[in-house]
């Protein structure tokens, strides 16, 4: 799903299992020391699918760290994301020549808890997620708003280092062009980041990419 949502600079791997007791890479053994056996699988299969994308760019295989907000520490001339949720892992990179950024997220299509629809939401987001399940009750509308701030996050934050908070961006969402747009409600160096999303097999998969000024 993730490579219908980029354009071609970007190239995406997914595994949608895990393999069992595949070993980790070296490098990165301390960072799952302590995982339960779910999370270790978890792990090793989404970096599995960072290095299938790196190679797919000329890049070899390096252990890929978390940076101190769990961000992966990508080579010095590549951007990237990495996502995984239950039943789908996944990773989108390009060489950073080609795009300032890239940030991509999957979520099972199933409503947000309603504790977290507060939490999530910037000023408009309620009404605008209202208008969108009047038009088509059978979306998420409200996991469709998650995951897009999410990918919204990950190609923020490598650009700026700075924590961007759910009710910083306000989402509009393009049902007819299956597309989104987030306008940032804080002092940043371009008003909006634009993606795009697709649904099927349960899940809602979204991303978004940052061009060069």
């Amino acid at each position: 799903m993730l490579e219908i949502l980029l354009p071609p600079p970007v190239v995406t791997a997914v595994a949608y299992t895990d393999r069992e007791d595949e070993p980790c890479f070296a490098g990165e053994e301390d960072m799952i020391a302590t995982a339960v056996a779910g999370r270790r699988r978890e792990f090793v299969t989404t970096r599995r699918c960072a290095r299938e994308a790196l190679a797919g760019i000329g890049v070899p295989a390096v252990p890929i760290r978390s940076g101190p907000r769990r961000e992966p520490l990508w080579p010095s001339d590549v951007v990237g994301s990495l996502t995984h949720c239950a039943g789908f892992r996944g990773a989108a990179v390009a060489r950073s020549g080609d795009l300032a950024g890239v940030g991509v997220d999957a979520e099972p299509h199933a409503p947000l808890p309603p504790r977290v629809i507060g939490a999530v939401t910037a000023p408009g987001d309620v009404e605008h997620l209202a208008e969108l399940s009047e038009k088509d009750p059978s979306v998420h509308w409200d996991r469709l708003l998650f995951s897009a701030k999410e990918s919204v996050y990950k190609a923020w934050f490598p650009l700026t280092g700075r924590w961007l908070g759910f009710e910083e961006a306000a989402l509009t969402v393009d049902p007819a062009g299956n597309a989104f747009t987030a306008r940032l409600l804080v002092d940043a160096p371009f008003p909006a980041l634009h993606g795009r999303y697709l649904i099927g097999n349960g899940l809602v998969v979204t991303a978004v990419t940052v061009a060069h000024p």
